[in-house]
């Protein structure tokens, strides 16, 4: 088993699941992670996903962030709408208490179904019972479109501000094992935190590392 310090404020390419393996255990202070939808995405413009296709990754790798997770802490998790019931059992099968649920409100529609879908959304969980923040978060918070440059999900870094704030203080350790292109790595370093990032995809984790070049600095 390593050192948390071995693994702070970097971007680490790999499996997620064989990373946390090494991380001790309690030793994450937040967790805010966007992981693949399980819905086979494509974007408009051919990329995809490491993961989307298919579920095996998902109750060991809950599991981990369980256990890598301080007590009495938050995780966040976007997830897909239309899978969150094999969400809700992953995290709940992993110890995960849901205690409440956010969403970010498009001014556009990024697809179109039965209904337009203008919104993102996220549950928050905790490991144990955290005390409350001194102010409480709107659960219906302002989205602003990415652009997608770097990622065909990618989230906006003002997304993951007031949840970082809120749920985590500064100098904690931030982690995000689907990192993406580094909107959570950018987010917390912006906001006084240590970081630590996981992507599978080597592409994205270099993306990234470029972002936090770029971005990331207070």
């Amino acid at each position: 088993m390593k050192s948390i310090y071995e693994f702070e404020n970097r971007i680490i390419t790999g499996d997620c699941i064989q990373v946390m393996q090494e991380m001790p255990a309690a030793s994450i202070d937040f967790i805010a992670t966007d992981p693949p939808y399980l819905v086979n995405y494509t974007s408009r413009d051919g990329r995809r996903m490491v993961g989307d296709d298919k579920s095996g990754w998902l109750f060991s790798a809950f599991a981990h962030m369980y256990r890598v997770l301080k007590y009495n802490r938050f995780m966040l998790s976007f997830y897909g709408w239309n899978r969150a019931d094999r969400f809700l059992v992953a995290w709940r099968t992993a110890g995960f208490h849901v205690v409440g649920h956010l969403v970010w409100v498009k001014r556009y529609h990024s697809n179109e179904g039965y209904v337009r879908y203008r919104h993102e959304q996220a549950y928050l969980l905790s490991k144990g019972a955290p005390i409350r923040p001194q102010v409480a978060l709107s659960d219906v918070l302002e989205w602003k479109f990415s652009g997608n440059k770097f990622h065909p999900t990618q989230k906006p870094v003002m997304a993951l501000v007031p949840p970082i704030l809120a749920f985590s203080r500064s100098g904690d350790i931030v982690l995000d094992p689907f990192l993406g292109s580094g909107t959570t790595a950018v987010a917390s370093r912006l906001l006084g935190r240590r970081y630590i990032g996981i992507e599978i995809d080597p592409k994205y984790a270099r993306l990234a590392e470029e972002r936090l070049k770029s971005e990331g600095k207070k």
